[in-house]
């Protein structure tokens, strides 16, 4: 009988990292920034957030609860594949995940990252990194084939979960009239040359913003339909960093708390739909300093949970283990509006800096 993931052996989820210790956190700030020339005093002052938490990030251990969300998933479907780790920036680092699935047996990974949109940094670099992994396992003799998962913020499954989180904050609101609600979707900003050349190399671009513009504007719609409002939807960034000449993408959601808050507003729904867990980008930069912003202006913060193991995004994302899959062999796979390829157009997502090597892609 047929294996639903055939003709991958393993399952990789991989994902960013984080220090889980206060002495993990420079070393890894450092991996994060390498070759940037960012100084130490600099790299301190976003230590910070990290050691207001204890030096330790969320984000692996939301990894561990996802990978358990899949496996059980998985074991309901009776795939028997094992799901294994591996990080960017941070122990399980990926080439030793790599290592560890060829001395397993494993011969062919199916890799699924934990960014859902497209631009360089959520997609291609990622893969930057698997070239470098399997370029460095490679000289010890350890061969891999690895396909990865395409990006996967246009799935139905993603906007079901995080439409669900959003109705379900939303129903918590006790009435407030429609004038002095706004509703704000948050993703990472990221620098808008980088939005600019985010998609194929078509001339197109802006792929990063058109898929959160369209995931919010879905969930607008039918939010206010289940609810019986009359919200606009707004998209707004956080995490920007850099130097101050370089533009990113904008407003800020800080920002934007004190404009609406001027105009009338007393209550402000935020929705991080950028991101798929509860990390730092998160539990500091929208519960803790967009917290301090809408007490500081007298604003009501209604913060809505990312989809971490909500089980409409685990099913979709076995979902997209089993259609990746099927293409692999030669299967046909359904279709949804905003799909990206599994493997990747030429010129998609472009480095900017400098041009390396990346797998699951035709350049």
């Amino acid at each position: 009988m047929q294996n639903t993931l055939d003709p991958y052996d393993a399952v990789l989820l991989l994902s960013f990292g984080g220090p889980e210790a206060p002495e993990e956190v420079m070393p890894f700030l450092r991996r994060v920034t390498a070759g940037r020339g960012i100084p130490d005093e600099r790299l301190e002052q976003v230590g910070e957030h990290y050691h207001h938490f204890g030096g330790r990030s969320p984000i692996n251990d939301q990894n561990r609860a996802l990978i358990a969300a899949l496996r059980a998933e998985l074991d309901a479907r009776e795939i028997e594949r094992p799901v294994l780790w591996g990080n960017r920036n941070s122990p399980p680092f990926l080439d030793d995940a790599l290592r560890e699935a060829h001395a397993a047996g494993h011969r062919r990974l199916l890799v699924i990252t934990t960014s859902a949109y497209s631009c360089y940094s959520s997609c291609r670099q990622y893969r930057e990194n698997l070239a470098d992994a399997v370029a460095a396992v490679a000289e010890e003799g350890i061969e891999l084939q690895i396909d990865k998962v395409g990006p996967y913020a246009p799935r139905p499954g993603f906007a079901a979960a995080n439409l669900g989180r959003v109705v379900d904050a939303m129903r918590a609101l006790d009435g407030a009239p429609d004038d002095e609600v706004a509703l704000l979707f948050v993703t990472h900003s990221i620098p808008t040359a980088m939005d600019e050349t985010a998609g194929p190399g078509d001339g197109e671009g802006h792929l990063y913003q058109r898929q959160h513009l369209a995931l919010a504007s879905a969930i607008t719609d039918e939010a206010n339909r289940i609810l019986g409002r009359d919200l606009t939807g707004e998209l707004v960034f956080c995490s920007r960093s850099g130097p101050p000449s370089q533009p990113w993408l904008e407003p800020d959601v800080n920002d934007r708390i004190e404009e609406l808050a001027a105009a009338g507003t007393t209550t402000v729904v935020v929705a991080p739909i950028g991101f798929v867990s509860d990390h730092m980008e998160v539990v500091y930069d929208l519960d803790t300093e967009a917290k301090e912003t809408a007490d500081r202006v007298g604003v009501e913060l209604v913060r809505v949970p990312t989809v971490g193991t909500d089980g409409r995004f685990v099913t979709d994302l076995v979902d997209a283990l089993v259609e990746r899959a099927a293409e692999a062999r030669g299967e046909a796979v359904p279709d949804y509006e905003g799909r990206r390829p599994s493997v990747c157009e030429p010129g998609c997502c472009p480095n900017l800096r400098q041009a390396r090597p990346a797998l699951c892609g035709r350049d």
